[in-house]
C-alpha cells in the first residue's frame, strides 16, 4: 500500500453515537471521523498523501475550481466481509473511471496505487464505521478540484484529492420509483463531458429533476441532445428495460452516457445468468408503445448509490408509461438485484474476480 502519514483526530465520535448514527443513516448526511487527502503540483507531482480528521478545506477564493469548474468525483461502497474485514466491489474500476474524468477535464490523473491506497488508509482508521444492516454500506466519495490560485482560462497546474465517507442506507424505499421524461432539458451532447463523472454534469441536470418533482417524480430521464428521440440515462444512474421475454435492454455507450459501473457489472453478471443483455437504441416512442402492449413489461435505474431501482412508470406531457403494476418490482429486476447485492457483499461465489478485500 502506499505510505499515507496518520493524524488522528482528537475528539472521535463515541463509540455509542457512532452506533446510534448506524440505526438509521439518511444517505449522504452523516460522516466518518477521518478523510484521506493527497496534494499534486506539475513541480512535485502526487505528494502529501495523508489520513486526517475530516475537516474544512481551506480554498483560496481565487483557487481555479471556483472559477473554470475543473472538478471530478467518483462514488463506490465498502461492505462487512464475513472476516470482518472490509470488502470493496470492483474498486479498479472506479480507479480508472475516476482517471478518464480527469483526461476530459485536462486534470493531473491519479494513479490506481494511489486511488486504492487512500481508500485503504481511510477505512484502517474508519472501518467500525461499515454498517451492518439490510442494505446498508459505507459509501465512499472520492474527489479532486483544481485548487491553483490564478484567474485564467487554462488547465490547472495543482490540485487536491480528498476522500468522504459516510455510512448509508438504501438510496430509494423499497418500492417502484416515477420517473418523469423531459422534453426540454438536455444533459450531454456528442463531444461534450457526458462520460466523464464531473459535478457540472450533475448541476445541469438539477433543474430537470426540480421539474421531475413538479410532475411527481423522483427521478428525471433525458433523451439525445441531437434528436431528442432517443432515451440517454437518468439524472444520475444508467436505465434498462426488460422485455416480455425476458431480455433486458439499455442504450449503448455514446459518448454522451456515463461508464457506469453497476450497469457494465449487471451486463456481465446477466449475461453469466443464461439472461439475454442486449445494448441497443430505445426511442422514447417505442418504449411508451411497448409499455402500452406489454411488450416491456420492467425497468429499472441503476447505479452505484441505488444498486438497482425499479421503476414503476414514466411520465410525459403526452402520455404515461407502466411497467407490471407500476408498484412492485418485476421478477428479472429482482433477480438481478439479489445477484448483484450477494455478489458485492459475499455472500455468493465470484466467478469474475470482483471483490477487493481490505486487509486491516
Amino acid at each position: 500500500m502506499t505510505q499515507f502519514t496518520f493524524e488522528k483526530t482528537p475528539n472521535p465520535i463515541s463509540q455509542e453515537r457512532r452506533q446510534a448514527l448506524l440505526q438509521d443513516p439518511k444517505f449522504g448526511r452523516v460522516f466518518t471521523d477521518h478523510m484521506a487527502v493527497i496534494r499534486y503540483n506539475d513541480e512535485k507531482g502526487w505528494h502529501d498523501a495523508k489520513v486526517t480528521p475530516r475537516q474544512p478545506l481551506p480554498i483560496d477564493p481565487a483557487s481555479t475550481v471556483l472559477h473554470y469548474g475543473q472538478e471530478i468525483f467518483e462514488g463506490l461502497k465498502a461492505y462487512r466481509g464475513k472476516d470482518g474485514h472490509p470488502l470493496l466491489f470492483r474498486p479498479q474500476a472506479n480507479a480508472a473511471r475516476f482517471a478518464a474524468s480527469a483526461r476530459r477535464l485536462a486534470m493531473a490523473e491519479l494513479p490506481e496505487n494511489l486511488f486504492l491506497g487512500a481508500i485503504e488508509a481511510l477505512l484502517k482508521l474508519d472501518h467500525e464505521w461499515i454498517p451492518s444492516g439490510e442494505g446498508q454500506s459505507l459509501y465512499l466519495r472520492p474527489f479532486m478540484i483544481a485548487n491553483e490560485v490564478f484567474l485564467g482560462v487554462k488547465p490547472a497546474t495543482e490540485y487536491l484529492f480528498v476522500l468522504l465517507a459516510c455510512p448509508v442506507g438504501a438510496y430509494f424505499g423499497s418500492g417502484c420509483v416515477p420517473v418523469w421524461v423531459t422534453e426540454t432539458y438536455s444533459r450531454a451532447a456528442p463531444g461534450g463531458t457526458g462520460e466523464a463523472k464531473c459535478g457540472g454534469n450533475y448541476a445541469a441536470s438539477l433543474v430537470a429533476q426540480m421539474e421531475a418533482k413538479e410532475k411527481g417524480c423522483e427521478q428525471v430521464l433525458f433523451l439525445d441532445a441531437v434528436e431528442k428521440r432517443y432515451i440517454d440515462e437518468m439524472g444520475g444512474m444508467n436505465v434498462m428495460f426488460v422485455r416480455r421475454d425476458g431480455t433486458v435492454v439499455t442504450p449503448p455507450l455514446s459518448g454522451t452516457i456515463l461508464r457506469g459501473i453497476t450497469r457494465d457489472s449487471l451486463l456481465k453478471l446477466g449475461r453469466h445468468l443464461g439472461i439475454s443483455m442486449v445494448e441497443e437504441k430505445l426511442s422514447i416512442d417505442d418504449v411508451f408503445a411497448q409499455a402500452q402492449s406489454g411488450e416491456i413489461t420492467e425497468a429499472f435505474a441503476c447505479g452505484t448509490a441505488a444498486v438497482i431501482s425499479p421503476i414503476g412508470v414514466l411520465k410525459r406531457p403526452s402520455a404515461i408509461a407502466q411497467f407490471g403494476d407500476g408498484k412492485n418490482p418485476g421478477p428479472v429486476t429482482l433477480r438481478l438485484r439479489e445477484a448483484l447485492t450477494t455478489l458485492q457483499r459475499g455472500q455468493s461465489e465470484d466467478p469474475f474476480g470482483w471483490r477487493y478485500s481490505v486487509t486491516l
